[in-house]
């Protein structure tokens, strides 16, 4: 049960450093990199979205 938890929580972590260039950063800051994760993250969010409507 664990492994099925740690797979909905890391996948869109692995989807943001492959698809969403946050394998190394080219920001300077906290804030700046703050807002270019949750930019990422919007993204993933916005990729899974016909799938999660699908079913």
């Amino acid at each position: 049960m664990q492994q099925r938890c740690r797979k909905k929580i890391e996948e869109p972590f692995g989807w943001a450093k492959t698809v969403g260039g946050m394998t190394q950063t080219v920001y300077r800051g906290v804030e700046r990199v703050r807002a270019r994760f949750t930019l990422a993250m919007a993204a993933c969010n916005l990729a899974r979205l016909p799938k999660l409507l699908a079913t």
